[in-house]
């Protein structure tokens, strides 16, 4: 039998009970994905230190690839020291509407959302200069913005669409303004690809008002973090929705890939069976693409939304099953879409 080594980062909260669940569905591939499992959690972080992430790393250049469940955040962010450490430049973020989930938003979203995963301001928390003024810098590297505009052109030729960027380029003329310079130039590799760009104040609302509009979307580190969170809430839930890390070659190719549901730890439901694994499963089917197993991806996710679409789904989205009853069944519709192939 066909075996892909996986790393698996166990976590904090909930993390367990989503590992539980993307186990059981892997159980029915027709391959074996071979899970090598590190806790990450909080406390054997604080009782490892350091040696825990050359761990990590060294795991995931071994294996160049891995899935991840939520982690605490205590004195520092496992999500930013393995983005330091593995070269993570590029976050993506799809997010769809679900059919059977109800929204305070009636239109549909099919979205992309390809975020530059280092800079912007999150790489300084900033200092005080006296009493009543604060700076902190924003820093923007031409390397990570061409690697995340040539995965949203890539994406965009996948998907047969176009592609936007945005940033605030009229205000921030020298950080977006390098942001979006590299991805014009980018764009003129891919003449077939449509390409826009547009304030990121507009194409919030514009998105609200003609999502239809939108396919794929690449846009600065925090940006990115507040259009994808923004886009999941409108299809009904900051967690439904799954995220992929990538680092990249000089080639553009990528050399790591990192997948993960991008809620949080929730530790007021762990170990209660009433967590949604759906954002976790969504993440192993893009795991699986990307492993070219586009069969199974494509099964997976279906089964996915063809289970909430029939009612089952769990409580925090208006269905009565926990996360067991859940996760067998779709691992039972997982089973007949991939025997139907």
């Amino acid at each position: 039998m066909k075996t892909y080594p996986i790393v698996e980062l166990l976590g904090d909260g909930i993390s367990a009970e989503l590992s539980s669940s993307v186990h059981r569905t892997a159980k029915a591939l027709p391959f074996r994905l071979e899970f090598e499992s590190i806790d990450l959690s909080e406390e054997n972080r604080r009782r490892s230190g350091p040696a825990l992430f050359d761990e990590v790393e060294r795991r995931m250049r071994q294996h160049r690839v891995g899935i991840k469940y939520p982690t605490a955040t205590v004195g520092e962010s496992p999500n930013r020291i393995l983005r330091e450490r593995c070269r993570f430049t590029v976050i993506h973020r799809p997010v769809c509407t679900i059919p059977g989930i109800p929204t305070n938003f009636t239109k549909p979203i099919d979205l992309d959302v390809v975020r530059i995963g280092t800079g912007g301001t999150y790489e300084d928390a900033g200092r005080r200069i006296g009493a009543d003024t604060a700076v902190s810098l924003r820093v923007m590297e031409r390397r990570p913005a061409r690697d995340a505009a040539r995965f949203a052109f890539k994406l965009a030729l996948l998907r047969k669409s176009g592609v936007v960027s945005t940033s605030k380029y009229t205000i921030q003329r020298a950080a977006d303004g390098l942001f979006e310079e590299v991805v014009g130039a980018v764009a003129e590799d891919y003449p077939g690809v449509p390409y826009r760009r547009e304030l990121f104040d507009a194409l919030l609302a514009q998105l609200a008002m003609r999502p239809e509009r939108y396919q794929v979307i690449v846009c600065p580190n925090e940006y990115g973090d507040f259009l994808s969170d923004m886009a999941c809430g409108l299809i009904g839930s900051v967690g439904l929705g799954d995220s992929a890390s990538y680092s990249f070659d000089d080639t553009g190719t990528v050399e790591l890939a990192l997948f993960d549901p991008s809620g949080g730890t929730a530790p007021e439901i762990a170990g209660k069976d009433l967590c949604n694994p759906t954002a976790a499963l969504f993440a192993l089917a893009s795991l699986l693409r990307h492993l070219k197993e586009v069969e199974a991806s494509q099964a997976l996710r279906s089964a996915v939304l063809e289970t909430i679409a029939s009612g089952r789904r769990t409580t925090d989205i208006g269905g009565t099953l926990g996360t067991r009853e859940f996760s067998e069944a779709v691992a039972e519709s997982f089973q007949q879409r991939l025997a139907a192939v």
